[in-house]
């Protein structure tokens, strides 16, 4: 189970912080906004590797979702918080992400200020069996045959479709 008590900044929309807010609340449908971090790792085929989110996940279990995707610990930038991520769910050090956009999502239960990176990495992939329940590459054809069937969370079918559309 995730640690309800970790804190995490409240920002704004513009992302400027202007408190911190435990996990539990965060999630508790309170709809307070925290910031948290995606990385899209393609590879040089430009398949998509995707995670498999755990069945105890407290947000979205047993789903397929972004390569990477955490929140932003109080006290911590962006990026730091990106690359931690990215270090403890697959056990990449090395990659060079490319900052796309930022934009607020909003679930049945949270509220988000998601910032999107993507990156294309052919090295080896390490994923944190105590964090995910695996992982492996999609093709774009696979990702838009699956969107809609409840296969990924809400969440990576949006940023997907935003970010990469329907026929790039």
């Amino acid at each position: 189970m995730d640690n309800q008590s970790e804190l995490f900044p409240i920002v704004d929309e513009e992302g400027h912080v202007t408190g911190s807010i435990p996990r539990g609340r965060a999630h508790d449908g309170s709809k307070i906004l925290h910031p948290v971090v995606h990385l899209h790792l393609f590879n040089s085929h430009n398949d998509l590797y995707l995670q498999h989110r755990p069945a105890w996940k407290d947000i979205q279990p047993d789903k397929w979702d972004t390569s990477t995707g955490g929140h932003v610990d109080y006290g911590e930038t962006v990026a730091s918080a990106l690359r931690r991520e990215v270090g403890e769910e697959l056990g990449i050090a090395a990659f060079a992400p490319t900052f796309l956009g930022k934009y607020v999502f909003e679930g049945v239960r949270e509220r988000e200020l998601v910032y999107v990176y993507r990156t294309t990495y052919d090295g080896p992939i390490s994923p944190n069996a105590e964090e995910l329940s695996g992982g492996r590459f999609f093709s774009q054809e696979e990702i838009l045959r699956r969107i809609g069937t409840q296969f990924f969370t809400p969440n990576f079918e949006e940023e997907y479709l935003r970010f990469f559309g329907s026929s790039k």
